[in-house]
């Protein structure tokens, strides 16, 4: 058995799309995935990234990923990694492919001094909510995500 967690290349733009269409299927989101495979390449790998995406290979096949970027906090006055996307094939599940694409964010924190790593995880998703609580993970309730976008962002962009 062989695990391998690599930065996704260039040519791969495709297969992470792939990814992000299989997650969002399970995520009963499907019909929400815009991204293009150009999108997606020039933010992972164009001239001045602001996202990053990681690979599994399990047996020399990808297996899974993680899509993700640096955060700031200021009241810690220092960066962190949001995981914007974590996936692993469900044929590859319980592996820990999944430990093994997190724990290599949480090795890059340590490398780098980032005191933080953090994603959401959909309230029904019960599989996931276990498995980050087995690894250590805490719910962070006191806090609402809030989102603006369509034409409540367009309508309040236009009254600037």
């Amino acid at each position: 058995m062989s695990l391998v967690i690599r930065s996704a290349r260039p040519e791969e733009a495709g297969l992470v799309l792939d990814f992000v269409k299989a997650l969002a299927e399970y995520e009963r989101l499907a019909d929400h995935v815009l991204a293009t495979e150009a999108e997606i390449a020039e933010a992972i790998f164009g001239e001045n990234p602001r996202v990053f995406c990681d690979i599994a290979e399990w047996e020399g096949e990808p297996a899974g990923f993680s899509v993700w970027f640096y955060t700031y906090s200021t009241f810690s006055g220092r960066h962190g990694i949001w995981l914007e996307d974590l996936f692993v094939h469900p044929h590859l599940r319980g592996k820990g492919i999944g430990k093994a694409l997190i724990a290599a964010l949480a090795k890059r924190c340590v490398a780098e001094g980032l005191p933080r790593l953090a994603w959401w995880v959909l309230n029904w998703n019960e599989p996931s909510r276990v498995f980050y609580r087995s690894i250590g993970a805490r719910a962070q309730d006191e806090w609402t995500v809030k989102r603006l976008d369509g034409e409540a962002l367009a309508r309040l962009a236009g009254e600037g």
